[in-house]
């Protein structure tokens, strides 16, 4: 028998009494893992040697779960710092309860995701309650970081190291072990004696110039051996839908508005008709940003909304009756919503064309002091659109949502009743998640009111949308939680397979 030298060397290095591992052969014969595997493959194919297969899984701390498993977990120690704060009796501020953590940075908003997760209290309004029922030193995922740390295996539940692999505190890193067995016609072969042939694995321009090429022998490539898995970089799947949103808009005739994230609470609130008192408005709902108050609001524009507020608009307009401050309207907050790009464009201040009919959108982040959840985060995109023409009716408002999500494949949307203090009629959209079956929110619409479009100079009718980009996301990729999507939470693995529907 005539074999290739390296699979005469696999076949001498192997045993025909204990399996010996790739990697064993490899160090005995000198060649490489690689090359062991697909001589070892060869002869297998050939009867002469039995491959096996073991998965083997190992875990691993990565830099941020050593920190974490050093000083501790940060919902932990939120939960730590609340109790010697007393907050299981009272809600205590959360920002005293963050400082007493000593938690900073990305910490913080790790600490309060995964603080409800774990059933360790409640956050609220700005507020944090502890439960004293809870038990941190339980805490499955803290265990399993203490044992890697001191290099044990860590005795939980799969679904723990899963989560803490998607929180990227462990590195897990699976690999194959392959071991081989002379077979009995292996073992025949050797005693027979068998003779090692020189083999070429790739034509050269020698062979072929020399005619050497027509006597040597070909190594056999073997397609099925393992390779690396390459992978390339990827648009991610929020920036695929916000430029597949982009798209559908563009193609029903919108056009893209552009603006500031941090605004004076004119724009983002007053110019919608919320009245100053409102709870939205209060400093736990808003990021007010301690800089000098905008003085680029026209003087005009500001006492007309300003009457709207305290008087109302047009016949039957009563106002508000409540305490208005210009000062408080100057003031400068991250936008909760880009209906502060709306109030721009529509005031004629942005430079846009006004002369309806006209459609305008914008798929910008905004900013809110949520509690964060599976489908709330502190930050977001928002898509913002609204149409001006005259005569507008809610059958068209229907009829626009109805149309902008048919291009996502969605045709089930339902619409509800609702209440804005800045549109009327008024009402929320909801669409059914594809994997979960739940009904989740996806937006809130609306024609705006009088006591809006008035002091703005609009004197026709405007219908317009705040939609959730994460949330059409979560209905077209199938993803239940929006941490999956972005954040420090993210599904690494469901981001690199995720498509956008079209």
């Amino acid at each position: 028998m005539r074999l290739p030298e390296r699979q005469l060397a696999v076949l001498e290095a192997a045993s025909a009494t204990d399996e010996r591992t790739v990697v064993e052969i490899a160090a005995e014969t000198g060649l490489k893992p690689e090359t062991v595997t697909g001589a070892a493959f060869d002869l297998r194919d050939e009867g002469l040697l039995t491959v096996t297969e073991a998965e083997t899984e190992t875990l691993s701390l990565t830099d941020e779960g050593r920190e974490y498993a050093a000083d501790g977990l940060p919902e932990v120690r939120l939960y730590r710092a609340g109790l010697a704060l007393d907050a299981d009796d009272d809600p205590v501020s959360m920002g005293r309860v963050i400082g007493e953590a000593d938690l900073d940075g990305p910490a913080v908003d790790i600490a309060l995701s995964n603080f409800a997760r774990k059933g360790f209290g409640q956050i609220d309004s700005g507020e944090l309650v502890v439960d004293t029922d809870a038990d941190p030193d339980a805490d499955s995922e803290a265990a399993a970081l203490a044992a890697l740390a001191a290099d044990e295996t860590p005795e939980v539940d799969d679904a723990v190291i899963d989560r803490l692999d998607s929180r990227g505190l462990v590195s897990v890193e699976e690999s194959t072990t392959r071991s081989v067995l002379l077979t009995d016609d292996g073992v025949d072969a050797l005693m027979g004696g068998v003779e090692a042939t020189e083999t070429v694995s790739e034509v050269t321009p020698e062979l072929l110039a020399s005619g050497e090429w027509r006597d040597v022998e070909f190594s056999e490539y073997n397609v099925e051996a393992d390779a690396p898995t390459a992978r390339g970089g990827k648009t991610h799947v929020l920036r695929r839908t916000a430029d597949r949103v982009k798209d559908v808009l563009v193609g029903m005739g919108f056009q893209e508005m552009e603006g500031p994230h941090a605004d004076s609470d004119f724009w983002i609130n007053d110019c919608l008709f919320m009245p100053q008192d409102h709870p939205a408005r209060t400093h736990w709902d808003r990021f007010a940003l301690d800089v000098d108050p905008m003085d680029e609001i026209p003087e005009e524009l500001i006492r007309r909304v300003e009457r709207a507020h305290r008087e109302g608009w047009g016949e039957d307009g009563d106002g508000y009756h409540s305490p208005w401050s210009e000062e408080f309207a100057r003031e400068v907050a991250l936008r909760g919503h880009t209906t502060s790009l709306s109030m721009r464009y529509l005031s004629g201040i942005a430079g846009a064309e006004l002369e309806p009919p006209q459609r305008y959108f914008s798929v910008e982040k905004v900013y809110r002091n949520d509690t964060l959840d599976p489908t709330h985060l502190l930050e977001f995109f928002q898509i913002e659109g609204w149409v001006m023409a005259e005569n507008l009716s809610v059958r068209d408002l229907m009829g626009t949502f109805e149309e902008f999500y048919r291009q996502f494949g969605i045709t089930d949307i339902r619409f509800k009743p609702h209440y804005n203090p800045y549109t009327e009629p008024s009402f929320e959209l909801f669409g059914e998640h594809p994997e979960t079956g739940e009904e989740i929110e996806i937006g809130n619409s609306g024609v705006f009111r009088e006591e809006v479009t008035g002091p703005l100079g609009v004197d026709c009718d405007v219908m317009a949308w705040g939609l959730a980009l994460e949330r059409l996301a979560m209905l077209t990729t199938g993803a239940e939680d929006i941490r999956d999507l972005h954040g420090t939470l993210a599904d690494i693995d469901f981001l690199r397979n995720a498509e956008v529907s079209y």
